[in-house]
């Protein structure tokens, strides 16, 4: 059974190709993903919470920064 994160990269890889056939940067891409992203958890989500996670990703994303593990 795939996991949420496989098909997700599975679609990206997929979009990614699509996209330059169509001369779309990949950068335009990936901002059309996080809106259709946030527009999906706005509908079960409260807004603290999306931006919690958000600020999550924020905070990590030096790979080569201090790593936190849990989001709160």
């Amino acid at each position: 059974m795939a996991s949420a994160n496989e098909i997700a990269r599975q679609k990206m890889t997929a979009a990614l190709s699509e996209a330059q056939v169509h001369r779309i940067p990949a950068d335009v891409l990936g901002r059309a993903f996080l809106e259709e992203v946030l527009n999906l958890y706005r509908k079960n989500r409260p807004l603290a919470d999306i931006a919690s996670e958000l600020q999550f990703h924020i905070d990590n994303l030096d790979p080569d920064g201090d790593q936190v593990f849990m989001r709160p």
